[in-house]
């Protein structure tokens, strides 16, 4: 064997038994004086550092022997709130907890849900084979959120407030209120403290005590994706969850009567049923109160929740007063924009059609026919303007306007009144 053939042997035995390549090589006569160092230092050197690489590869290569080394790595199991910094981003993602997330939320939430359901006398004067008027009761369900221990409970109102009327039937106020709570089949009979058709909110009454009252998150700190758990009682399922993520906030949603509300959006499954119910973050906490949803070909995913902290003055206000109290003008308004200003020869502003008798408009000097132009400064062309500056003072406050009265301007002051 020539010496080239005898260091490639060498070489490949070295790598083969890293441990062992000192033996190795020393088992191999030594040829020339020439290349003993390069044999007996060089070679066993570099020899030692691919063995060395080898044995460390192997090592981490193999998950049991690693964690023995360094430990296991959990950085990448991060808290469900890793995303509550103030620019919305997270550093990292891990779904593997979603499934106690929801188990949580769940169990935390639903003992403050409670179903509804509501009697309602209809009074009918189609005629069936000759026969005349009849009465019938009708009925519906619908969900609640215990905000007290002993006993209140806030809902929509469209659940306990369903009147209605066209020229073959009329739906009298609801007639009957029973609550039923989570794991107990008595129905408690509820009495409507408050009820307040412009928020769409309601408070309820029973009688008992050592309830399991809500907790209430801040939903001004949501963010766009966050998870989500719809919960209440869908087509009469007692104690129903389902979950998806915040969709968007802030959405100006125009409901069939006409009202505008800023909601919360969200794909989590929301059914009729479910409205009056909670929507919850993910430690369980109320978000907001379900109240819509739209449907209809092509629609999926699109449910709708009034946000929480809009609700807590209302809230109050029910409990205190039976209603909300907000300021008020009295009168009835038209919207006139540029071309029906110019049709009708006035000024782009507020059409006074109506004043109200005794009302805090009438006392000021307001006037059907005029055009009311500014309020507290600013340049009004909606009642919707009108109403947000009136709705940002308080019951007493006074509030200055100018009106067009005849192709002249006049100031006047306004003290506001309380809304009937």
């Amino acid at each position: 064997m020539d010496e080239n053939q005898e260091k490639k042997e060498n070489t490949f035995r070295a790598v083969q038994n890293p441990g062992n390549y000192k033996t190795v090589y020393e088992e191999r006569p030594t040829k020339s004086h020439h290349f003993s160092f390069g044999r007996t230092v060089l070679v066993p050197f570099f020899s030692g550092v691919v063995g060395c690489a080898l044995v460390i590869g192997t090592c981490f290569g193999v998950p049991s022997i690693k964690e023995k080394i360094v430990g296991t790595n959990t950085s990448s199991v991060q808290n469900s709130n890793s995303s509550n910094n103030i620019s919305g981003t997270v550093s990292q993602v891990s779904l593997s907890n979603y499934s106690d997330t929801a188990v949580y939320a769940a169990n935390k939430i639903l003992p403050s849900i409670v179903g509804i359901k509501v009697e309602y006398t209809v009074n009918s004067s189609f005629s069936f084979f000759g026969r005349g008027n009849q009465t019938s009761t009708a009925t519906a369900e619908g969900s609640g959120i215990i905000i007290s221990d002993d006993g209140y409970i806030l809902t929509n109102n469209h659940i306990v407030s369903s009147t209605s009327s066209d020229s073959y039937y009329q739906v009298s106020e609801a007639s009957k209120v029973t609550v039923l709570l989570y794991n107990d089949d008595t129905e408690y009979e509820a009495k409507i403290v408050g009820k307040d058709e412009q928020t769409d909110l309601a408070v309820l009454k029973i009688e008992k005590t050592g309830l399991s009252k809500a907790e209430f998150a801040d939903s001004d700190s949501l963010k766009v994706g966050e998870f989500a758990m719809a919960v209440g009682n869908p087509l009469g399922m007692q104690s129903s969850i389902s979950c998806g993520v915040i969709s968007a906030l802030n959405r100006e949603i125009i409901d069939s009567d006409g009202k505008t509300f800023v909601l919360i959006q969200t794909d989590a499954a929301i059914n009729s049923g479910n409205s009056g119910g909670a929507l919850v973050n993910s430690e369980g906490k109320v978000i907001g109160i379900n109240t819509l949803k739209l449907s209809g070909t092509g629609i999926e995913g699109m449910g709708f929740a009034i946000p929480i902290n809009s609700t807590t003055d209302v809230t109050s206000q029910l409990i205190q007063y039976s209603k909300v109290r907000r300021p008020y003008i009295g009168i009835a308004g038209i919207d006139l924009d540029e071309q029906t200003a110019k049709t009708y020869n006035l000024v782009v502003g507020v059409y006074v059609k109506s004043v109200e008798d005794f009302s805090s408009a009438e006392k000021a000097g307001i006037k059907p026919g005029d055009v009311i132009i500014e309020a507290e400064g600013k340049k009004i062309t909606t009642m919707d303007e009108l109403n947000e500056i009136k709705n940002s003072h308080q019951i007493g406050d006074e509030i200055k306007i100018k009106v067009n009265r005849e192709g002249q301007e006049k100031e006047l002051t306004i003290k506001l009144g309380e809304q009937p």
